[in-house]
């Protein structure tokens, strides 16, 4: 033991790191349950090969988890906490391949200190996973082209696969190995080998039951995921909001001095192919190819389309780790005082809630919002409960509730995965129901005035309650509006 608190002790890196796990930790009991968290949780709750918006991977992780420590939001944040964990871990040794020792503890303490890691830890999503594998794939990849350890080929095959059962992003990672291939004039003959097809093969392989589901549900996922998008970028409406919108983020996900570092070295390597047309050294065009299509790739669209946050973490991994080559000792003092700071802020801001949030993206008031509607079915007697936001309300309300929430098919409208637990909804048909609809912007205690419009076409009367308050420190910060409609008839019967 005191041999560990004297490394610990005589490697600032590693304490660094340590201290920004065991903050993370300590906050862990104070998180509430975020709507992501609990629509990721009925994924596992409903096993299935996939789902429509996102394979399957993060709801079985929360699944296997909550059997073994039981359903509570401590063990659905502590999941995500401990499989980002173990993309530190997995960094850590990645970054070995790449970098010398001083080199190495300025890359992790870069990716400790990050925010994005912080949300990881914090926040159940498809990405939690995805890194991990995303990582894992490229020790593999590493292993079998750079010391030609042919068995690494088939479990990269295999981590590949299961970071494509994670989101769909990981494709970038075939991408990226068949880039590294092409460009890189001493492993070209790689094209040739059989161990290189049969990896990708494999990879193929494993994420067969995201394909399978996707058959057998008329491929609804893929085209959830692809054509609108793809309209919408199509349409090339320029938008410098957008734009600077994903700086924004990038710099908070970042930290502002990394980013800085790698808006850096992505200009100079960039400049540097397009003037000299000079193939950085093997390992560096190693980890710029699966840094460039992810990060340079999704920064160009930026412009004509809403890039979302987590699209582009995938990229810190090789990213940080170029990172680490260029950035000073005491770039990585201000990286470290922003992060501490920003960290300091965000504590505050979930031990005391001082901002309250416009947005139902929040850990706040869904627990009490189920305390307050089991009230009233007990007022309301024989109804059931639905909402109309896609998945948030539905699956919060779902997670914290005995009985089943439905989500917007009630009322006709796509509910996203909800459209595919196989429900009955004819077997609601008579029965009243309590429409629950968030006040995002909630201003004041009054009532809407005016129910959905979709309503009236399934149910015979509509009455206004009065809408559901809830506080945190005796501060109102979120209102929820309240529906009670009579005699439901399902159009699907």
């Amino acid at each position: 033991m005191n041999k560990v608190t004297s490394f610990i002790n005589n490697n600032k890196a590693i304490s660094w790191v340590l201290g920004f796990q065991l903050f993370r930790l300590i906050l862990l009991p104070f998180m509430g349950l975020m709507p992501q968290d609990a629509y990721y949780y009925l994924y596992g709750q409903n096993l299935s090969l996939s789902y429509f918006d996102h394979p399957g991977m993060i709801g079985y992780l929360l699944r296997i988890f909550s059997e073994i420590f039981g359903q509570s939001v401590f063990v659905i944040k502590f999941t995500d906490f401990v499989i980002t964990s173990l993309t530190i871990l997995s960094f850590y040794k990645l970054a070995s391949y790449f970098l010398s020792k001083q080199k190495l503890e300025r890359a992790i303490v870069l990716i400790a200190s990050t925010l994005f890691i912080s949300i990881l830890s914090f926040n159940s999503t498809p990405d939690v996973p995805l890194l991990l594998f995303w990582t894992l794939s490229l020790i593999c990849l590493f292993k079998a082209i750079f010391e030609e350890k042919k068995w690494f080929w088939i479990l990269g095959g295999i981590a590949m696969g299961l970071a494509f059962n994670s989101k769909y992003t990981a494709l970038l990672l075939q991408i990226g190995l068949i880039a590294f291939v092409i460009f890189s004039n001493k492993y070209r003959k790689l094209l040739l080998s059989p161990w290189l097809w049969i990896s990708l093969l494999i990879s193929v392989a494993v994420m067969f039951p995201v394909w399978w589901w996707n058959y057998q549900n008329e491929f609804a996922s893929f085209a959830f995921q692809s054509s609108n998008r793809t309209s919408s970028i199509s349409e090339f409406n320029i938008s410098p909001k957008k734009f600077f919108g994903a700086i924004g983020h990038q710099m908070v996900l970042l930290v502002p001095i990394l980013f800085l570092v790698f808006i850096t070295f992505t200009f100079k390597y960039i400049k540097r192919a397009l003037l000299t047309f000079k193939i950085p050294q093997a390992k560096t065009l190693f980890l710029l190819a699966f840094f460039i299509p992810t990060f340079v790739g999704f920064f160009a669209i930026t412009p004509i389309y809403w890039v979302k946050l987590n699209w582009m973490m995938p990229s810190y991994i090789t990213g940080i780790i170029i990172a680490a080559m260029f950035i000073s000792r005491k770039l990585i003092k201000l990286q470290l005082i922003f992060s501490v700071v920003l960290h300091l802020v965000i504590a505050v801001q979930i031990l005391f809630y001082i901002i309250p949030i416009k947005s139902d993206d929040t850990w706040v008031g869904w627990k009490e919002l189920a305390i307050e509607t089991e009230k009233l079915q007990e007022q309301y007697p024989n109804t059931f409960v639905f909402s109309e936001d896609n998945y948030k309300t539905a699956a919060a309300l779902n997670f914290f509730m005995n009985d089943k929430v439905y989500a917007q098919n009630i009322i006709g409208l796509p509910a996203l995965h909800f459209d595919y637990l196989g429900d009955d909804l004819s077997i609601l048909n008579a029965k009243n129901g309590l429409f629950i609809d968030s006040d995002k912007r909630f201003k004041d205690n009054n009532k809407k005035g005016e129910s959905h419009h979709l309503l009236t076409n399934y149910f015979d009367n509509i009455t206004e309650l009065e809408p559901i308050i809830i506080k945190v420190n005796n501060k109102e910060v979120r209102k929820f509006w309240v529906f009670y409609c009579t005699n439901y008839q399902s159009k699907n019967n």
